[in-house]
């Protein structure tokens, strides 16, 4: 009876220290949430362990809590996940931008130095009774033009006003006490002066979409805990003489 127990601890203990160092999850492509990824490298960048995800998407590696996972396959954006936690994970890689996709072309302006005709281009006839104005280069001869410059442009500030508020809440979700401080080991005054430091702008949020905050979170922190005492807090505002 001994025996056998020996041979059961024996057995369990190293699944159970696995299950207290490995992670598992699934890669699935950003644009297609439903389609999973194959042979997606996945790369452990503490202890560079390094695997290749299945058919379906899954991925099973040795990590524990604080590391840095990397996800790598051609055609996509390189993507990390900072460990918060050994729970399974969901990784979504938007593809490259400089991606080609295919296009159907129907029709075409060719320039008239060629002296070619498109044989696919759809055929065009002038209004009638409505003077070109001296516009010969352009089929039917009317130029319309909904709303004034200053219009445009009023249209334009609004939505980019509008873009701009929403990255600002985007990152008011994310960059907060709560999130911020369940992740590094900062709390009261010196999380608010983290925060303060390194709030992300709209520019970077919106130039990396999707933004990773963790990862972002972690390098910041990374760079915080080597500046000196005097340099983990905003500089006081100057305020101005009376005269």
């Amino acid at each position: 009876m001994l025996k056998r127990l020996v041979i059961v601890l024996l057995l369990t203990i190293p699944l159970y220290t696995f299950a207290q160092t490995g992670i598992s999850g699934g890669v699935f492509d950003y644009g297609n949430k439903s389609f999973p990824l194959q042979k997606v490298t996945v790369r452990n960048l503490n202890n560079q362990k390094v695997v290749l995800t299945g058919a379906a998407g899954q991925f099973t590696i040795t990590a524990n809590k604080g590391d840095l996972l990397e996800f790598s396959l051609p055609g996509y954006h390189t993507d990390t996940l900072y460990l918060t936690n050994l729970q399974a994970k969901t990784v979504y890689l938007p593809t490259q931008a400089t991606d080609l996709r295919q296009v159907n072309v129907r029709g075409a302006r060719l320039s008239k130095d060629l002296q070619l005709k498109d044989p696919n281009a759809p055929k065009f006839h002038r209004v009638d009774g409505i003077p070109p104005r001296g516009n010969t280069s352009r089929a039917g001869g009317i130029g319309l033009a909904f709303g004034s410059g200053k219009d445009k442009r009023e249209r334009a500030k609004v939505k980019a006003l509008e873009e701009t508020s929403s990255y600002e809440t985007e990152i008011n979700q994310y960059f907060n006490e709560e999130h911020v401080g369940a992740l590094i080991k900062l709390q009261g005054q010196e999380l608010k002066d983290f925060i303060a430091l390194y709030r992300p702008s709209v520019a970077r949020v919106k130039s990396e979409d999707p933004f990773n905050y963790d990862f972002y979170i972690a390098q910041a922190y990374q760079t915080w805990l080597k500046l000196p005492p005097e340099g983990r807090k905003l500089p006081p505002v100057p305020t101005l003489k009376k005269n």
